[in-house]
């Protein structure tokens, strides 16, 4: 480990010394330390199974390390139970939420530590509201307290989640892809909010594989690689591809890999296509061609591609293939047209996270592999080993547990699917949240791969820098319209910012 700054431990506010962890003949965790200083944040990263949410299962009392110690405050501490941990000020807030959606702002924030009321057994909602509103303006936030968690946006529910764990007197917040389900405007406010929290003293580990904002929000970093501590230091002059070198021990040169493809013939023609959620959406994409779609969260761009693949119904408008006019009403339509579709929320709605790895890989595919009503588990085996290869997915075997698998490699199991449908065009949305740096290169490699043997590919993502590395162009959604159909090289993220954001009336 290279220690690039040796920090005064009366500074220190959280120190985790030669922390080690194995699961059976797995070695999670080697002689691990993190030190970390008082009021400042504290980025921690690594390629996805690096160690890093084993070492905050550690930090948060969820799991127990083999060897080493925690030094809180110059005290060294054994948390047996995660209630321990929060006591000592140290809360987890985890990249998948845990607040209550049917109920408020200040509901949540207080739940299991309410106010009391008058009567026994009861609580006082007045005081509740009105200490919800003195903890947001102490710490500069502004939020509704009556407001119902299910109505909020996702940068709203993190600040949420913060004014909860700081109503429980944490003073030490880590922070799992606080940014991961948010577009580029709420990634500012979480970024803003984050700032905040350090100014007025709140200790923040930030984890995080989006490295534009670990460089822009760090003080101090720390990077594991396959259970070690590779490198710690400031953040202070060290730039995106030091940290990719050190995160996966070599140069990533190409981290959008340069392709040249000579696009072709119109493959879709979409005109005048509206749903309850998109209105007269139009535009051509060519076979060959990569085009992605930028916007705001809450701009339709999901709605657009869950209308294209049949998973919305279409009001009216029309869809072209190859200059014929074609009908997808169902999932199933799309499939047979060669679409393949890729979910934003690979856990919620692409996998079935309790089956194998490889029969989430053909389960859509069955019928097109000559097993639409009897199974060759043999040759399903086969197949997806020959389509593991092609994605580098990493797994112990077709039988490996879904569940089991880093974030980036249960992606590689969707866009297996596209792979063994031999889809013609394929629909991404959000196809890189949520994993590591070099599962995206991967990814990206994938995709320029794709469009090199014909295919089209329209990949929507809220990482502008990701757009402009990998399209030929851009299309612009905005309040369910499409606003803007750009040429990636002949514009700027600023510009396309501005069209997302603002409507032409406005300014």
């Amino acid at each position: 480990m290279a220690l690039c700054r040796l920090v005064e431990s009366s500074h220190l506010t959280l120190e985790m010394q030669g922390i080690s962890k194995s699961f059976g003949p797995i070695r999670a965790l080697e002689d691990v330390t993190l030190r970390v200083q008082k009021g400042t944040v504290h980025a921690l990263v690594g390629e996805n199974g690096a160690g890093k949410s084993t070492l905050m299962k550690i930090l948060s009392g969820v799991l127990q390390p083999d060897a080493g110690t925690i030094v809180r405050e110059g005290k060294p501490c054994a948390w047996k139970h995660p209630s321990d941990s929060l006591a000592a000020g140290v809360a987890m807030i985890y990249q998948e939420l845990s607040l209550a959606p049917d109920l408020t702002t200040a509901e949540n924030v207080w739940l299991g530590i309410e106010p009391r009321g008058a009567l026994p057994g009861t609580y006082s909602k007045t005081r509740m509201l009105a200490d919800t509103r003195a903890l947001a303006a102490r710490h500069g936030f502004d939020v509704d307290p009556n407001q119902k968690v299910e109505n909020l946006p996702a940068s709203t529910c993190q600040i949420v989640e913060v004014l909860k764990a700081l109503a429980r007197n944490a003073e030490i917040l880590v922070m799992d892809e606080p940014t991961s389900s948010c577009g580029e405007h709420e990634v500012a406010v979480l970024l803003e909010m984050v700032r905040k929290l350090s100014r007025a003293g709140t200790t923040i580990i930030y984890i995080s594989h989006r490295l534009e904002e670990v460089v822009e929000i760090a003080d101090d970093i720390t990077v594991l690689r396959d259970g070690r501590a590779v490198h710690t230091g400031p953040m202070n002059g060290l730039a995106i591809p030091d940290i990719v070198k050190h995160m996966v021990g070599r140069d990533l040169d190409d981290y959008f890999p340069k392709r040249e493809v000579e696009v072709g013939s119109t493959a879709l023609s979409v005109s005048e296509l509206s749903s309850q959620s998109v209105e007269n959406i139009s535009f051509d994409l060519r076979w060959g061609e990569i085009v992605g779609v930028a916007g705001l969260v809450g701009a339709g761009r999901t709605d657009l591609a869950r209308v294209l693949c049949g998973l919305d119904p279409a009001i009216r408008g029309s869809v072209e293939l190859d200059g014929k006019r074609v009908k997808i009403a169902t999932p199933a339509d799309a499939l047979s047209h060669g679409f393949m579709y890729i979910t934003e929320d690979r856990k919620r709605t692409g996998l079935c996270l309790e089956l194998p790895a490889a029969w989430n890989m053909t389960l859509p595919c069955l019928a097109e592999l000559g097993m639409k009503h009897i199974l060759h588990l043999s040759r399903e085996n086969e197949i997806a080993e020959e389509t593991a290869k092609k994605l580098s997915l990493k797994w112990s075997g077709p039988g490996a547990p879904t569940s089991a698998l880093s974030g980036g490699n249960q992606q590689k199991l969707l866009l297996g699917r596209a792979l063994i449908a031999q889809s013609r065009l394929w629909v991404l949305d959000e196809p890189t949240r949520g994993i590591d740096i070099a599962a995206k290169v991967d990814i990206y490699e994938l995709i320029g791969r794709m469009a090199a043997e014909g295919k089209a590919v329209l990949i929507i993502s809220s990482e502008l820098s990701e757009l402009f590395g990998i399209t030929d162009r851009i299309l612009v959604m905005r309040r369910g319209r499409l606003v803007a159909d750009l040429v990636t090289s002949e514009t700027t993220q600023e510009a396309v910012m501005q069209l997302a954001a603002v409507d032409k009336g406005s300014v």
